[in-house]
C-alpha cells in the first residue's frame, strides 16, 4: 500500500510517498516539493493575500495530480499553522479544495507536538529512556516530554521562527533593540513551562526536530543530508551562540549564502536561532540529536497503527481515497470513511 502526507506549508507544499507496510520504517519513496511561499503575503491582519492563496491552491493541485501519478493509494493532505491561524482560514480551504479536489485538516499544535513525539519515540526505540522533544515550525514551536509511546507532556507555543521574524524583527538584519525584545518575549513565553519541565527531571535525550535545528545543525558542521538518515548528526548549545550575533549581522540574503541554508528560510533563520538558544538555556540543554522523522513520518505511523489496532485514533479526517483508474491529470479524489 503506498501512502501520500501533504504537508501544506509557508514554504512550500511538500509530498512525500511512503510503502507502507506494518511492522517496517515508513522511508520515503518519493518526494516532491512545491512552493507556497505564503510567509511573503500575509497581511497586518493575519490574512493571506489572493495571490498566496491562488499560488498554495495550485501546488496542492500538482501535488494530488503527482500522488496520482505515483499510484498513492491514501492521501492525507493537512495544512500548518501559516494557514491554520490565517484570519481567511475557511476561504484558503475552501479555494484548495475547489482547485485540487481535497480538502486538507488541520492539527492542533498539541496534535502536532504529540504526532511528532511518536515518530522521535519510534526513532530512537525502547532503550532511549526519558525523551524531551524540540521542534521549531514556521508558526509555532512544540515540546514534548515522555518515556513511552505516547509522551507524558505535549505543549505547543507561539514561538515559531516566521511568526516571530514577522513581528519583532521587521528590519533586516534587525538591530540591537530589536534583538533584545525578542529575546525578551522568547525568555518570557518558555518561562510559563519551563518550571514544570524542569520539575520533570533531566531527561535521558534532547531530541530536535524541524529545519531550523537541522540547519543551525549544518552551520556547526553536521553531515550534508544528502548523507542519509543514519548519520547521527546533533547541535551543541554553544554552537548556536557562536553563530547567533554573525546571524545578527547578516541581511537575509547573505545567510541564504551560508551552507546548508535554504533562501526561502534565510530570513528567519535568526529568530529560530534565538528560540533554538533561549529555550536550550531555560531547560538546561547542552546539545540535542536531530532527528531525521518528525510530524509527517508521525502521521504515517499513525495511519499503520490504525491498519492494524481498530481502536487506535487516527486524528487526520477524513482520509482521502486516489482513485487510480482516473487520468493521471485528474486530480479529483472520492472519500473514503474514516479510517478507526
Amino acid at each position: 500500500m503506498r501512502l501520500g502526507v501533504l504537508d501544506i506549508g509557508s514554504n512550500s507544499a511538500q509530498l512525500q510517498v511512503v510503502e507502507a507496510t506494518s511492522g517496517a520504517p515508513p522511508l520515503p519513496a518519493h518526494a516532491v516539493k512545491l512552493p507556497t511561499l505564503l510567509c511573503e503575503v500575509v497581511d497586518d491582519d493575519g490574512a493571506i493575500g489572493p495571490e498566496g492563496v491562488a499560488r498554495v491552491a495550485d501546488a496542492v493541485a500538482a501535488a494530488v495530480r503527482e500522488a496520482a501519478e505515483q499510484r498513492v493509494d491514501y492521501l492525507y493532505p493537512y495544512v500548518t499553522s501559516v494557514v491554520r491561524d490565517a484570519a481567511n482560514r475557511d476561504e484558503v480551504i475552501d479555494r484548495i479544495e475547489e482547485r485540487a479536489g481535497v480538502r486538507p485538516q488541520f492539527l492542533t499544535g498539541e496534535q502536532e507536538a504529540r504526532l511528532t513525539y511518536q515518530a522521535v519515540h519510534r526513532w530512537y526505540g525502547w532503550s532511549a529512556g526519558r525523551l524531551l522533544l524540540l521542534d521549531i515550525g514556521g508558526g509555532t514551536m512544540e515540546i514534548a516530554l515522555g518515556r513511552d509511546a505516547e509522551p507524558d507532556l505535549a505543549i505547543s507555543l507561539p514561538l515559531g521562527a516566521r511568526r516571530l521574524t514577522r513581528e519583532l524583527l521587521p528590519d533586516d538584519p534587525p538591530s540591537r533593540d530589536q534583538l533584545r525584545a525578542l529575546r525578551r518575549h522568547v525568555r518570557d513565553t518558555i518561562g510559563e513551562v519551563s518550571d514544570r519541565l524542569r520539575w520533570e527531571g533531566q531527561p535521558g535525550r534532547v531530541i530536535a526536530t524541524s529545519k531550523t535545528f537541522k540547519q543551525l545543525a549544518r552551520l556547526a558542521g553536521a553531515a550534508r543530508q544528502r548523507k542519509g538518515p543514519f548519520v547521527r548528526r546533533d547541535l551543541a548549545r554553544r554552537d548556536v551562540r557562536r553563530w547567533l550575533p554573525r546571524l545578527a549581522e547578516m541581511p537575509a540574503a547573505e545567510r541564504a549564502a551560508l551552507r546548508g541554508v535554504s533562501a526561502a528560510r534565510a530570513g528567519q533563520l535568526l529568530a529560530g536561532a534565538v528560540v533554538a538558544d533561549t529555550t536550550m538555556a531555560a531547560l538546561n540543554v547542552r546539545r540535542a540529536e536531530i532527528c531525521p522523522w518528525a510530524l509527517r513520518e508521525g502521521i504515517v505511523l499513525s495511519h499503520l497503527e490504525a491498519i492494524t489496532d481498530r481502536t487506535a485514533e487516527v486524528p487526520l479526517q477524513p482520509v482521502r481515497h486516489l482513485d487510480r483508474h482516473r487520468p493521471a491529470s485528474d486530480s479529483s479524489v472520492t472519500p473514503l470513511h474514516p479510517v478507526g
